[in-house]
């Protein structure tokens, strides 16, 4: 299967020492076989590759047919943010440790690069959130968010006291210091540290997560992503609560407020290589079976 891709968009980890070596890699393998290549700005100006096309991350994904991200999950994510709802798919490339989104090492770059853009690739979708902030019946705040959405205590000593529903029917109230709304991509980054399970990404399901509730028989629980989630809060007395949607965080969300959430209908296309596998990087990420070899 033949893929069209002409223009292809790189957001990097311009912070890392490596990422002007990388860069300059990507575009030794990517220009010479006639693509049109865009660097974000902040990265071109590490550059000394003259006359290379640059624009701010926000604009690569309405002017690229693919965007590679180089760097770790995090810069991951970012470009995921960045897409939108503009509908390219991604690709990573990973300068750190073992990624659970960035799978191809910059020593892999020829080989793997050059098979997905033949069409040889594995293409998985991954949902992002959207969380509205709603203030007398109007809509104060709108984020989106590709692991997890987080309400909690802010600036307070006390608990908070949460309510939520799930498609208009009453789940349950609980004190605790908040609680996590995570998609399949989220359930290996907070979720999972706060004792929630791990989802494999072709899950079609949320987690919602309490984070140390005052009941212990507050527990996880997964539901089908096609939910929207209403969080209200039921104390007596005003405090602040802080939303949080990945690294993005909302201050000041008042307990008269409520927080609508629900998955966004177009998902981020991800190609990965052929030989992707998920139980791989988990066993390599965890260190589960250290002493079992295949």
């Amino acid at each position: 299967m033949f893929t069209p891709f002409k223009t292809i968009g790189i957001h990097g980890k311009h912070k890392d020492p490596r990422i002007v070596e990388t860069i300059s890699n990507v575009l030794n393998f990517l220009q010479p076989k006639g693509y049109q290549v865009i660097v974000d700005s902040k990265s071109a100006k590490l550059l000394t590759t003259a006359s290379i096309e640059s624009l701010p991350t926000h604009a690569l994904a309405s002017s690229c047919d693919l965007l590679i991200a180089i760097g770790g999950d995090g810069t991951f994510l970012s470009a995921m943010h960045a897409i939108g709802n503009n509908n390219i798919p991604l690709i990573g490339i990973n300068l750190g440790r073992l990624g659970f989104l960035v799978d191809i090492s910059p020593e892999q770059i020829s080989d793997k690069l050059d098979h997905i853009l033949n069409g040889d690739y594995l293409e998985e979708k991954r949902y992002l959130l959207q969380a509205k902030i709603i203030r007398d019946n109007q809509v104060i705040h709108e984020e989106t968010a590709v692991n997890e959405v987080v309400v909690h205590r802010w600036i307070t000593p006390s608990m908070i006291e949460i309510v939520t529903h799930i498609n208009g029917v009453y789940l349950n109230s609980q004190r605790s210091d908040g609680l996590i709304i995570s998609t399949p991509t989220g359930s290996t980054a907070y979720s999972l540290s706060a004792g929630g399970p791990i989802m494999h990404p072709s899950l079609k399901a949320l987690i919602l997560v309490p984070l140390s509730p005052h009941t212990l028989s507050n527990r996880p629980i997964v539901i089908d992503d096609s939910s929207e989630i209403e969080i209200s809060f039921c104390q007596a007395k005003q405090i602040n609560a802080l939303v949080s949607c990945d690294h993005l965080e909302i201050p000041e969300v008042l307990i008269s407020d409520k927080i609508l959430i629900k998955k966004l209908p177009n998902p981020i296309k991800i190609l990965h290589p052929k030989d992707h596998d998920f139980f791989h990087i988990l066993r390599e990420k965890l260190n589960w079976s250290s002493g079992y070899h295949i």
